[in-house]
């Protein structure tokens, strides 16, 4: 079986080390990270059809994790890819907003490693080819 790929989206070192160790531990997964919305649209680009599902922060330098959502949610190939943000933002519309942005899951920091687990994991067995 080819692995999935997920592509984690986070600028701070230490919470994208963490990601990567809680979802390395599922089975048939492979873990890119990127440290900033570009980064991750350039890698995005490269991995076409590759990338099954992004978990990303919103806040980072340059492209943040709004726009991301909106050029992933806009785009024919990577449309149909399950988004989860985990966020420290203490805006109280940041959840609403990333969601009118096309996030199927949210989590603010702190979260529960096992609930983003879990989350990921049934995004991921809900998957369809998206084209």
């Amino acid at each position: 079986m080819t692995p999935r790929t997920v592509l984690i989206v986070e600028d701070a070192e230490t919470c994208s080390s963490i990601l990567e160790i809680i979802l390395s531990s599922i089975s048939d997964l492979n873990v890119v990270t990127a440290s900033s919305g570009d980064e991750a649209w350039e890698l995005l680009e490269k991995q076409r059809e590759a990338v099954r599902a992004i978990v990303t922060d919103i806040h980072m330098p340059g492209m943040d994790g709004y726009e991301l959502m909106e050029r992933v949610r806009s785009h024919q190939v990577h449309r149909g890819v399950p988004i989860i943000v985990i966020t420290g933002c203490t805006d109280v519309d940041a959840p609403e907003q990333a969601r009118l942005r096309g996030a199927n899951a949210v989590f603010m920091k702190p979260y529960s490693p096992a609930r983003v687990r879990e989350k990921l994991e049934q995004l991921l067995s809900d998957d369809t080819p998206h084209s």
